[in-house]
């Protein structure tokens, strides 16, 4: 059972996310602090009932929590929590899916334009103070969204919402889910996963929003991507992972796809050594696109939530997985 209100001890652990002053500013009146590296964590785990994390967590320090009820992961993704573990030592665990649904999109939109629009060599050259020339070979030119069909791999929150976005520039829209039974959701066609190197070669912009799980590790790899138009362009905003990493650096060496604008990379941070960064025709964010100034406050509202229903003795949390 979760401590009552008087009792609970919330540990927040986070590197770069202010979680603690923005809980402290609801006056909730709930004990809590914030630790930002493996040490602090690893040392004030014990003395928590409800932990709100991410990249910190570690499951072999759940056996020294014996106190750690409940989970609130702090990003959509879950990939790092063992939920054998949890349901071995009674945690719950929910996820932060939805809370940056809108950011994750509107980042995607951002990478499509910029590789479209050549933004990303445009702040090269205003770096060397280079005025480049207008572009004489035009399937080398700056290019329009009107027109283009973009397919995008997963359609859940972040790939509804760049559905809706993306049919504001005259884009066509197709999509793979899970279950395309569930209706297009914004889409123009909807097509289940065992569809996509069918519809591969139809697209100009293929966009990953989907999970990482067994099924989609290495989803995109030499055949898919051998399977896209050599003027396409990838946009991962899923998970590193979910590319073949080796196969899209030869892709995009040998120009059997145009380009790449990459949010998440196999290994993070990327290393220095990656062929990645030098690529004229990859664009590079560092793990950024569900970033943004209200972050903070919508993990908080789903704890808060969560905690409720969990004082309620209610089964079933918001986007829960324990």
């Amino acid at each position: 059972m979760l401590p009552g209100k008087d009792k609970l001890t919330i540990c927040f652990a986070h590197p770069a996310y202010q979680m603690a002053a923005r809980f402290t500013a609801r006056g909730t009146g709930i004990a809590h602090f914030q630790v930002g590296n493996p040490e602090d964590y690893a040392s004030r785990l014990p003395g928590a009932d409800v932990v709100v994390s991410s990249m910190l967590w570690k499951n072999d320090l759940v056996p020294r929590a014996k106190r750690l009820r409940f989970v609130q992961s702090i990003s959509a993704g879950i990939d790092q929590y063992d939920k054998q573990v949890f349901r071995a030592h009674g945690i719950r665990l929910a996820s932060a899916a939805g809370v940056n649904a809108h950011a994750v999109a509107e980042h995607a939109i951002a990478l499509i334009l910029a590789l479209q629009r050549h933004l990303h060599t445009g702040r090269d050259n205003q770096a060397a103070k280079r005025w480049r020339g207008m572009i004489s070979d035009i399937p080398a030119r700056e290019d329009e969204l009107g027109g283009k069909r973009l397919l995008i791999v997963g359609l859940g929150r972040i790939g509804r919402r760049l559905a809706k976005l993306a049919k504001a520039f005259d884009v066509e829209v197709v999509a793979t889910r899970r279950d395309p039974g569930r209706g297009r959701e914004g889409a123009d066609a909807v097509h289940g996963h065992d569809r996509l190197h069918e519809l591969l070669p139809t697209a100009d912009i293929v966009a990953l929003t989907c999970p990482l799980t067994p099924e989609t590790t290495n989803l995109i790899d030499a055949k898919a991507l051998g399977r896209m138009k050599p003027t396409a362009h990838l946009i991962n905003v899923a998970r590193g992972r979910v590319v073949d990493e080796d196969a899209l650096l030869r892709a995009l060496a040998e120009k059997r796809i145009a380009a790449a604008g990459l949010d998440v990379t196999r290994e993070e941070p990327l290393p220095a050594t990656s062929p990645l960064w030098a690529m004229p025709n990859v664009l590079i964010t560092p793990h950024t696109a569900g970033e943004t100034q209200r972050y903070e406050d919508g993990v908080i509202d789903l704890l808060l939530e969560n905690l409720n229903r969990l004082w309620r003795g209610e089964a079933t949390l918001i986007n829960q997985v324990v």
